[in-house]
């Protein structure tokens, strides 16, 4: 699979540059600070969720402008102008209907785009989201704004210098539970990014987000997904985001990093609860349509070669439940044995993820 990089001109002529990758219904991913369309082409911290989400989707991703292989050297930075881009990279792409995704800052942007345009957006899959930046969480205290007045600074110091020191701070708190190689790598993207003054910028805009009006507007159907123990955008912030979309539902992961990496059991999980949630044309063919949601989760497990103990663990039920939802699994599709489901499985697209091995 390639990818392809176009640039479209924003609202005040600033270049945003937009890749898409795959083939199937569109899927826009809403952009983040820390961005590079071509180099999280080959990132180890990155390139699972590309692939997943470009497996049976046309994905659209965006570098907002001041980040990536978009415009540097602008003069407004501000969440509204981020919006802006979105709109102007999605009609560039000519999209008329289409599924978001966003994670973190982009989970924001995300909730601002569908409720600015609800004829255009059909569903919204979200985790590790906020809808208020850490300076709008009630009235912070002098150690919080230290805290935040710190990190700006550690950022535009230390973020284009050869000593990743400064850079390991972000890391440490985005993913914690990373190996040695995998910071090696978020900490060389993050130079590539952007500037240490537009780092700083970035984490001033964010600080201040506040879409807890624009996400009571939303209307299409919506999944909130967000990590128990992570640090930087607290479980609260992801339950507050739940509760003010009408009608989202809210899914708890067992993780501390707020970008999940491939081999660790949350982002499994995240995949599972993507594809029941955003199912493949090649999905709904045949027998396979007449599956609920939880049996498309369990089929798409056991096409990665997971046992029932496993996938209980991987969907909090019990191996009875899961014997159970294979019981009539196989009653449905027709197949008579494991090794029966797992060819068809794959051939109908479950299973392309990563396994737990």
């Amino acid at each position: 699979m390639r990818q392809s990089i176009h640039f479209a001109t924003s609202f005040d002529g600033a270049r945003i540059a937009w890749a898409v990758a795959g083939k199937g219904p569109a899927l826009v991913r809403a952009p983040t600070w820390l961005s590079h369309i071509e180099h999280d082409w080959e990132s180890p911290v990155s390139r699972h969720w590309i692939g997943e989400f470009s497996r049976r989707n046309t994905l659209l991703r965006i570098d907002p402008r001041g980040i990536g292989m978009s415009q540097w050297d602008v003069e407004e930075l501000s969440f509204e102008a981020i919006v802006r881009d979105v709109e102007a990279a999605v009609d560039a792409a000519g999209l008329q209907d289409f599924a978001m995704v966003g994670n973190s800052g982009g989970a924001a942007v995300a909730i601002a785009y569908a409720a600015r345009h609800p004829e255009r957006v059909s569903r919204l899959f979200l985790w590790g989201s906020y809808c208020r930046g850490a300076l709008r969480r009630g009235v912070p205290t002098p150690e919080q704004l230290e805290h935040a007045q710190m990190l700006r600074r550690l950022a535009e110091i230390g973020w284009g210098s050869d000593e990743p020191t400064f850079r390991q701070v972000f890391a440490s708190l985005l993913v914690p539970g990373a190996t040695k190689e995998q910071w090696r790598w978020f900490t060389d993207r993050m130079r590539q990014c952007c500037t240490g003054r537009n780092a700083a910028r970035f984490l001033a805009m964010m600080e201040g987000i506040d879409v807890q009006e624009l996400a009571r507007r939303v209307r299409c159907p919506t999944l909130v997904l967000h990590s128990r123990h992570e640090t930087r955008n607290p479980y609260e912030e992801g339950k507050l985001t739940a509760a003010l979309i009408p009608d989202a539902e809210f899914v708890l992961l067992d993780s501390v990093n707020h970008i999940l990496l491939p081999d660790e059991p949350a982002w499994q999980q995240l995949v599972a609860e993507f594809r029941r949630f955003l199912p493949g044309e090649a999905q709904d063919a045949g027998a396979f349509g007449e599956l609920t949601d939880r049996e498309r989760q369990v089929l798409e497990l056991i096409a990665r070669g997971l046992d029932n103990e496993q996938i209980a663990l991987t969907l909090r039920l019990s191996e009875k439940t899961v014997g159970n939802h294979i019981t009539r699994i196989f009653a449905k599709t027709g197949v008579g044995s494991r090794a029966q489901a797992i060819v068809r499985a794959r051939e109908a697209g479950f299973g392309q993820a990563r396994s737990l091995h």
